[in-house]
């Protein structure tokens, strides 16, 4: 039983936090700006792992703002052809794993990277210089800047966006068979990346952070992830004076307004019993969704392992991408 809306009316939900006016602008430029980058990628070997059946590699690449950023690369030995490619986003606060938790994608012909996200727990840079707090977290980071275009998060997802439109460029890569994959931030990231490169062909998102950031507010879940909004206002606007202004600033990375961009396939897990990331906030974004899609619920779980999830996204990619053979 979810404590958040019935699951009928999380079918219907639209969200709470407000849209930014010019929202599609700002994401229009963002992308021009993106397409006159030069990110400057570099492979370096990894051969310590002595793998039998994979390459392994360090990618290396130059986000906006001069950030170097660095990625974790496994493709199949021995490609007789171009093979499809799996981009995976890990959570918040977190890291890109082990790189044997992707062997068995590789196995399966798939070429596989793993982002570290900017300024977390991997080896990216985050060299983001903008006005204002921090307070504990990235959501708020940029926040008071003048710019809009400073919030830390707008950084990250078009650091999604470069790699995707990098990992096409390689000549082993089919840059028609793109899927993007991740849980909390990673499944934000993986949404965000096929809405700023939209010839991603499938996804598999698995209860999004970063959505409907008024809607956490008001059901008292400021906490876990999104704790640093409730400390932003306790220390920067105790009496929530800004609040609407600060929410519509938040609008411009909140996933539910980039959904609409999404063409690609998504296959969309959630627990009902979430209170990291709330349902409502998820379906938000769900509900947004003009593309083809899928849902899985999981009535009584939360922001944790879902069972048999990550096999079923396994054969989804193999369904959805497959090998041309």
């Amino acid at each position: 039983m979810s404590f958040d809306l019935p699951l009928s009316e999380l079918l219907t939900y639209q969200g709470r936090n407000p849209r930014p006016a010019d929202f599609d602008a700002y994401w229009d430029q963002s992308l021009e700006e993106l397409c006159r980058h030069d990110p400057r990628p570099e492979l370096v070997a990894y051969p310590e792992l002595g793998l039998r059946h994979a390459e392994s590699f360090d990618l290396w690449f130059e986000g906006l703002g001069g950030a170097r950023i660095h990625a974790r690369y496994l493709r199949p030995k021995n490609l007789a052809k171009p093979a499809p490619v799996l981009l995976f986003f890990h959570g918040y606060r977190a890291g890109p794993g082990s790189w044997l938790q992707r062997l068995g994608h590789v196995l399966e012909g798939f070429c596989v990277v793993s982002l570290d996200c900017r300024g977390q727990n991997g080896l990216s840079d985050d060299r983001l210089q903008v006005s204002g707090p921090t307070q504990r977290g990235h959501i708020v980071r940029g926040v008071h800047d003048p710019d809009p275009r400073q919030l830390y998060y707008r950084y990250q997802m078009l650091d999604a966006a470069l790699l995707a439109r990098i990992v096409q460029g390689f000549p082993e890569v089919d840059p028609r068979r793109v899927g993007c994959c991740g849980g909390s931030q990673g499944g934000a990231l993986a949404a965000a990346c096929a809405a700023l490169q939209p010839d991603v062909a499938a996804i598999a998102v698995t209860f999004p952070f970063l959505c409907d950031y008024q809607r956490v507010w008001e059901m008292g879940l400021c906490q876990d992830a999104y704790q640093e909004l409730k400390d932003y206002f306790r220390h920067f606007d105790p009496r929530h004076e800004r609040e609407r202004e600060i929410f519509t600033r938040l609008g411009y990375i909140d996933l539910q307004y980039l959904a609409p961009r999404i063409k690609a396939r998504v296959l969309f897990s959630t627990g009902l019993s979430d209170r990291i990331c709330p349902p409502s906030t998820q379906f938000a974004f769900y509900n947004k969704l003009r593309c083809e899609k899928e849902l899985l619920v999981y009535p009584d779980f939360g922001h944790e392992v879902l069972p048999g999830n990550e096999d079923r996204e396994l054969r989804y990619f193999i369904e959805m991408l497959g090998q041309n053979d």
